[in-house]
């Protein structure tokens, strides 16, 4: 008889004991199916004595069930998981739970039946069956996932799979994948980029460790250089994992990728179907998918035999989770890349300043790419001063930057308008009495969307359609649209230029890797004068006939307390920028600010990127702040505000007294409500080398807390609201 201690996905019951019986093979981690009480439930079996709980005796333990059908976790990602919770202080099954991210996946091979569109007409429409018909073309998925693509009911569907309009289709869950080809359309590399390429690849074929930074500017060639290393883990039968920021990004990633290889790689992201996820987990515990590509939650997968992880647009503050476990992606790609023994490619032309400073200590190598390829030029780059060139009353876009895009209209070129806000507007009010709206689950006030005729919360998803008239006072036609969002921007470009084909870019119109691939599409045929989008447009696109971008607002990213806001400020618009001029015309720039001798502003025009991360790195090392002090917050929330606080003042009443260590708040948080919960905050502020993960426990374990009260911990926090 044997014991084992496993992982249940109940944090509050902590590792259980089972016994295997005679002939039962489970080694650590075997996902295993458990008896608790008259249930049954899924369990992980982990490495003996990483676990605390009590020896009870042998005879006294139920046995396992039944062992799943899939490979153990690999010993390497036990490891991570156990990093992961004890760094980011989180319960071990939470961390562990997103490594097993398809329940289907566990339960086996077989079949699946899926369902498609005859092409057959119906002898009876309705409304139901019309809207079905119009948006399940070229669908092929579950009655249930078809359901939701096309916003009927499965009792709609199934009336007409019995009319012949639907056909069912057995899939085999574990067909493999297309195997990429690392020869299929080897490029012709630059000198700068053969040279970084090849320290990528040595690191590859060695088998080891090694942290890369690959910086390089806009347009230099990044991806095409971090391919061969791709190339090298394809030939050496190894797997490799691409994390991208955004699943919109993903098309375009899609497209690089088939023209190198030949074929598509695996992708994992949430927009997948559970058939989609199923197969691809699958595949990767077995080896069967060579390439994924994904977005944060791909680096938990079970590859049975990784050989490359590449973080791209490694600086994205997409890539930290801040809800359930509040990792950061980036930083848990290279300690993974550490317990597998194989390289991270950290690439981005605007690095984070945590990267830079690994790289400066010399724990990453640092691989430059200090031009654009093919001999491109980067783009000229202006600022226009809003005090003293403002747009018209009621418009957003100053003269310089009008007579720019109406140049580029002229001239048959693309340009791109970045203004980092989803929506018309981002308040309405009531001209007669003053009246706001305000969403009631959030300290936030709602978005116009006019294209969708919705007033929304962006923090919590809160919908309600425009009224006509003021709730407060019952005045007609007296609300009012304060400050512009990209919709309204749009809006102002069709007024001034009415020939002009618009495009509005953001995370509502681009929710799909397809819709994403659509705006391709078009961008590329040139049926798009005038892009005009959010922080979803600064990354990733190369479209070859924009020449112009134009910033609709610098300065909105610093206001507030941020830490980072300088530097986020600087990525992005560093990054929109390097959007235009990628192909032979030459592309301009064009800044709108309030605050032109701002140091981030003033960097941006000069171009010197070095200068201002070198003073940004001196004002961080002042304060003690990342990289080289410690922060981490503890956030508390409840449905009962009093609740909150008292809770939130009994953990700052109890606080350590450490040499190093600064602990400020409670204070509300400065987004105080919160999807229906108030919210207090705590910062942790410590000396690089304090042991603040071991501080916060001691601190909090003796804490007992109202049923309703949560207790959060983010480690090396970026969002301070």
């Amino acid at each position: 008889m044997t014991r084992v201690r496993c992982i249940v996905f109940n944090a509050a019951l902590g590792a259980l004991d089972y016994r295997v019986p005679t002939g039962m093979d489970a080694p650590p981690g075997s996902v295993v199916v458990l008896p608790l009480g008259p249930r049954q439930i899924l369990g992980l079996v982990w490495d003996e004595g990483e676990l605390p709980g009590d020896d009870y005796p042998e005879h006294k333990l139920r046995a396992v069930l039944e062992v799943l059908p899939v490979p153990p976790l690999p010993a390497p990602l036990r490891r991570l998981i156990s990093w992961c919770a004890d760094y980011y202080l989180a319960p071990l099954s939470a961390v562990a739970r997103m490594a097993l991210s398809s329940s289907a996946a566990l339960k086996g091979g077989g079949t699946v039946t899926e369902y498609r569109l005859t092409g057959e007409e119906p002898a009876r429409m309705t409304p139901q069956r019309l809207q079905a018909l119009d948006l399940l073309q070229g669908e092929q998925a579950t009655m249930r996932e078809l359901a939701e693509i096309a916003g009927v009911s499965e009792a709609v569907l199934r009336g007409m799979l019995g009319q012949g309009l639907l056909e069912p289709v057995l899939v085999d869950s574990d067909r493999p994948y297309p195997a990429p080809d690392p020869q299929f359309a080897a490029p012709d590399l630059a000198e700068q980029q053969a040279a970084a390429a090849a320290d990528m690849v040595a690191a590859v074929k060695a088998h080891r460790f090694q942290p890369f930074l690959l910086d390089g500017v806009t347009g230099s060639g990044k991806t095409e250089t971090y391919f061969e290393a791709v190339a090298a883990a394809l030939e050496a039968g190894r797997q490799v994992l691409v994390l991208l920021p955004e699943i919109a990004l993903t098309a375009a990633f899609l497209s690089r990728f088939e023209k190198r290889f030949g074929t598509q790689p695996v992708t994992w992201h949430s927009s997948l179907k559970a058939s989609e996820r199923r197969r691809a987990w699958r595949q990767v515990a077995f080896g069967g998918a060579r390439v994924v590509v994904g977005a944060r939650s791909a680096l938990f997968l079970p590859f049975a035999d990784l050989g490359l992880i590449v973080v791209d647009e490694a600086h994205e503050i997409a890539f930290k989770q801040d809800d359930g476990v509040r990792y950061n992606a980036r930083d848990v790609a290279v300690m993974r890349g550490h317990f597998e023994a194989v390289p991270v490619v950290l690439a981005s032309a605007t690095p984070a300043l945590e990267s830079l400073q690994m790289a400066e200590a010399g724990r990453y190598t640092r691989l430059v790419l200090p031009s654009r390829f093919g001999g491109a030029l980067l783009p000229k780059i202006a600022v226009v001063n809003l005090t003293e060139m403002q747009p018209p009353r009621g418009r957003w876009l100053a003269p310089p930057l009008v007579e720019a895009l109406a140049d580029r209209l002229d001239k048959g070129e693309q340009s791109l308008l970045f203004l980092n806000r989803r929506g018309y507007a981002p308040l309405t009010l009531c001209r007669h009495c003053g009246f706001r709206f305000k969403c009631p689950n959030c300290s936030a006030w709602l978005v116009e969307h006019r294209l969708s005729q919705r007033l929304a919360c962006h923090h919590c998803g809160h919908e309600v359609p425009p009224p006509p008239v003021c709730p407060e006072c019952g005045e007609p036609d007296c609300l009012v649209a304060c400050g512009p969002g990209v919709e309204r921007i749009a809006d102002e470009v069709g007024e001034l230029m009415p020939g002009a084909r618009v495009a509005v870019v953001t995370s509502d119109t681009l929710a799909s890797p397809a819709a994403a691939a659509e705006f391709v599409a078009q961008a590329e045929a040139k049926a798009i004068d005038v892009i005009v989008g959010t922080q979803l447009v600064t990354k990733g696109f190369h479209f070859p006939e924009l020449t112009l971008v134009g910033v609709v607002d610098a300065d909105m990213g610093l206001d507030g307390g941020d830490l980072r806001a300088a530097e986020r400020t600087y990525q992005q618009i560093a990054q929109v920028a390097g959007r235009a001029g990628r192909g032979a015309k030459p592309g301009e720039v064009l800044i709108q600010t309030r605050h032109p001798k701002a140091a981030v502003i003033a960097a941006l025009a000069s171009g010197d990127r070095d200068a201002f991360y070198a003073a940004e790195t001196e004002a961080r090392r002042e304060a003690g702040a990342p990289p080289f002090g410690r922060w981490a917050a503890i956030i508390v929330s409840s449905e009962d505000e009093a609740e909150a606080r008292d809770a939130a003042r009994a953990i700052g009443g109890a606080q350590p007294r450490e040499p190093g260590v600064l602990i400020l708040g409670p204070a509300p948080a400065p987004l105080s409500l919160l999807r229906g919960r108030h919210r207090y905050r705590l910062l942790i502020a410590a000396r690089r080398t304090a042991e603040v993960q071991k501080l916060i426990k001691g601190w909090l374990a003796p804490l007992r807390f109202p049923p309703g009260v949560r207790v959060a911990v983010d480690i090396d926090p970026y969002s301070f609201v």
